[in-house]
């Protein structure tokens, strides 16, 4: 055989092994976890920035913890800019779940700090922090209705189920879906794309069969062809209780039981090898005696559908 045969015999074999080899998966999106508790720890409460990886321009899922998070942030190096930099310039937008105070609070107690730039969310959530809260009783008025004078630094964009908006600022798109978060209350997911990949951050919510609804299977049936053709890249849902909690106590939240039965319900309309290795975001736990850890020992240990259960931890910077 020829030197040139020996070479052309070794540039196949290189080509077939790496056609063997699994594929790498590519970051599409950067999450930055501000704050990731459920309540009780005012220095750490829901609040996630998402980018396009790649990218600096970040729009925040809820706002509870924001000054305190980016402090972590920053000395975990998940950024390198000043707090107030990162604050003023690099956040967009905010995507707000409901109007809680574990949702808002971040956001409301930096307004005086911020630059002017939208808020996100369902008409109701948005109508609440305009009356209950720009109002000058509450706080000064940064809305753009409302009690006289109004400042105007927040544009309130309300979401309309079932469109899809563009983030402003952003390379990010997103669609809004209702949850149900206890009797009467309303909630609310966000898809959020980048190009042909998906990422799901529901804020909070009780099962269907506690809330008597159909607002996360509904969800699912959305999601469940983007799980399928793997393009949704991570799911951010909340545990904020371990199992032991009692039904009538959870006030529209879920435990890890409730939890893994609404991804069976996710399982069963993509399949359940489309959900092995899929990342599960564990948001909201609340802080108290044990119930951290008790619902990560409880996730893990019934975790039959193999998802790839992430227990984020305020100031990490992540990758999906």
């Amino acid at each position: 055989m020829s030197r040139t045969s020996y070479k052309q015999t070794g540039w196949i074999c290189v080509l077939l092994w790496l056609l063997t080899q699994p594929a790498i998966a590519q970051t599409t999106f950067t999450v930055v976890s501000l704050g990731v508790r459920g309540g009780g720890d005012e220095s750490n409460l829901s609040s996630y920035l998402v980018a396009a990886a790649g990218t600096s321009a970040y729009i925040g899922l809820d706002a509870g913890t924001v000054r305190a998070g980016l402090a972590k942030a920053v000395a975990a190096q998940a950024f390198r800019a000043p707090v107030e930099t990162i604050l003023r310039d690099s956040i967009r937008g905010y995507c707000l779940s409901h109007p809680h105070l574990d949702h808002v609070a971040g956001l409301l107690l930096n307004a005086p700090d911020d630059a002017r730039k939208p808020l996100y969310g369902l008409p109701g959530c948005l109508e609440t922090l305009q009356k209950n809260y720009f109002n000058w009783q509450a706080w000064p008025n940064f809305g753009p209705g409302g009690a006289a004078p109004a400042l105007g630094k927040y544009q309130f964009q309300p979401l309309t189920p079932g469109s899809e908006r563009a983030l402003t600022g952003t390379a990010l798109f997103v669609r809004v879906f209702p949850l149900s978060h206890g009797p009467g209350y309303e909630s609310a997911a966000f898809l959020v794309r980048h190009h042909s990949s998906y990422l799901l951050y529901l804020g909070d919510t009780g099962a269907d069969a506690i809330e008597k609804s159909q607002w996360l299977r509904e969800l699912w049936q959305v999601v469940a062809p983007l799980v399928q053709r793997g393009q949704l890249k991570a799911l951010f849902i909340e545990a904020s209780y371990p199992n032991e909690q009692p039904e009538n106590q959870l006030f529209g939240h879920l435990t890890p039981r409730l939890l893994l039965q609404e991804l069976a319900v996710l399982a069963q309309l993509a399949g359940p090898a489309a959900m092995r290795g899929l990342p599960v975001v564990v948001t909201h736990r609340k802080p108290t005696a044990k119930n951290e850890a008790q619902i990560e020992q409880q996730l893990t240990a019934a975790n039959t559908l193999r998802v790839r259960f992430v227990f984020p931890q305020q100031g990490e910077r992540l990758g999906f």
